[in-house]
């Protein structure tokens, strides 16, 4: 006969075999200190909220107390519908992922923190349920100030306005689902060294992650491995509005691998924001142009990225407005439309476009139904060099200008193909000036046209 005392003890061993890594190898368990658990706060202990009765008294009591002593709030399953509760310092709420859910009751401002070092935040479903937010709250989660923000593994949705809204914070924003925004998914405005990684950002109504500054400035964001869809741009504009990522006046950001797919205007604008590195990202089906640098900026990386279904692919632009120096190198461009949310001089279907002091080169570009490269824009032309790209199905290659005013510009060892109005065609402005130069040319000093060829 077997003893329960033996069957209970048979059976710890039994658990105990199961917990144990082989050796070199340090068990989920293992990794966890008994610092980390001791004096974490059980909120079925301070009878938290139940899913009728609405009160956010209870539950900022018991954020307040584990504050104050640095501990962190562990929140069981269960809906707690709650307004207006305010963050301070030293908060760590802990839920259970995708059962603790916090749905907003719609009196003014869901969640807020201002002024604080460190605000942690995971595993926890935050609702918003679309209903109505007060002029001060800039989303559901509206943190000002907050140095070290660690936003990880929650859902957050349903916002009237953006789903999460940053002004001077830093930290981590990762691993999170954002979705059903009305404005933003995330908004980050004059950032110190944010990192936003591995979120999902998916049907919001003008933009999926912004970075922005209210002066140009240095900002350091690093915005990577996240997934984008389905972005609009329910108040319209020409691309201030529809954007998956979008930085604005934000320097020395890094917008690296990411997939972003169906956004109404850009997968990647960035709007004078100089020393920006966009690069290994997959961009489908923009409904304007996947890939741009424009206004007041100086320097641009743009390497590596798959564009496929855009108006146009990548586009270096207003060198009128101080927009200059940038590399575009490794690139696949292809599947353009002319079509896009509204009309401009010289129109869409271009695969890259560039101003100023701008490298193009190593690049591939297939089906664009305008131009495949274009060179300058009226006089706003200087240091440009296309070299070592293959261009594909275009009715012409690379576009130049020719228009008084109009710098120099190096067109060298490109291969073209299908190109039925000409591989390399002269331009005043948007009228060709020209039949096809891919043979060089004298009759235009400031160009320099050799080595090209033809398939």
């Amino acid at each position: 006969m077997i003893s329960r005392r033996k069957l209970i003890a048979g059976a710890g061993a039994g658990f105990a075999s199961v917990v144990v890594a082989p050796r070199g190898w340090a068990s989920p368990l293992a990794r966890i200190a008994a610092s980390d658990m001791r004096g974490a706060i059980d909120a079925v202990a301070y009878r938290a909220p139940a899913a009728t009765d609405g009160s956010s008294r209870k539950l900022q009591a018991m954020i307040d107390a584990a504050a104050r002593n640095r501990s962190p709030l562990m929140l069981p399953a269960g809906n707690y519908t709650v307004s207006n509760l305010t963050l301070p310092d030293n908060t760590r709420l802990i839920g259970v992922a995708g059962a603790t859910r916090l749905v907003y009751g719609g009196d003014g401002a869901f969640m807020k923190a201002e002024n604080a070092k460190r605000i942690e935040i995971s595993d926890i479903v935050i609702d918003g349920a679309n209903r109505w937010l007060a002029d001060d709250a800039g989303g559901l989660l509206h943190f000002t100030g907050v140095e070290e923000v660690e936003l990880s593994h929650c859902e957050i949705a349903g916002s009237a306005k953006n789903g999460l809204h940053l002004e001077r914070c830093g930290g981590r924003i990762h691993g999170n689902r954002i979705s059903g925004a009305a404005d933003a998914g995330l908004y980050a405005v004059q950032s110190n060294a944010l990192t936003v990684t591995g979120n999902r950002v998916e049907d919001c109504g003008n933009g999926g992650i912004l970075v922005h500054r209210w002066q140009k400035g240095e900002d350091g964001s690093v915005i990577s491995g996240n997934r984008i869809a389905r972005i609009a741009a329910r108040d319209g504009g020409t691309g201030e509005n529809g954007n998956g990522i979008n930085v604005f006046r934000a320097g020395n950001v890094m917008v690296t691998n990411n997939h972003i797919v169906d956004c109404a205007f850009t997968a990647v604008r960035a709007n004078s924001a100089s020393n920006v590195q966009i690069s290994d990202n997959q961009c489908l089906r923009s409904g304007e142009t996947a890939i741009f640098c424009e206004f007041e900026f100086e320097g641009a990386v743009v390497s590596g990225n798959l564009v496929d279904g855009a108006s146009n692919g990548i586009a270096i632009a207003n060198f009128d407005k101080g927009g200059r120096l940038a590399s575009v190198t490794g690139n696949v461009v292809r599947n353009l439309s002319l079509t896009a949310p509204y009309a401009q001089d010289g129109g869409f279907g271009i695969g890259i476009s560039a101003e100023a002091d701008t490298l193009i080169s190593g690049n591939v570009i297939e089906n664009a139904p305008l131009w495949g490269i274009k060179l300058g824009w009226g006089p706003y032309m200087r240091n440009l060099v296309a070299s070592g790209n293959i261009v594909r199905q275009a009715p012409v290659g690379c576009a130049v200008s020719v228009a008084d005013g109009a710098g120099s510009a190096i067109i060298s060892d490109n291969l073209f193909e299908g190109t039925s109005k000409g591989a390399v065609v002269a331009f005043l402005w948007d009228k060709a000036a020209s039949g096809d130069l891919v043979g060089g040319s004298t009759a235009y000093p400031h160009l320099t046209i050799d080595r090209n060829r033809l398939s």
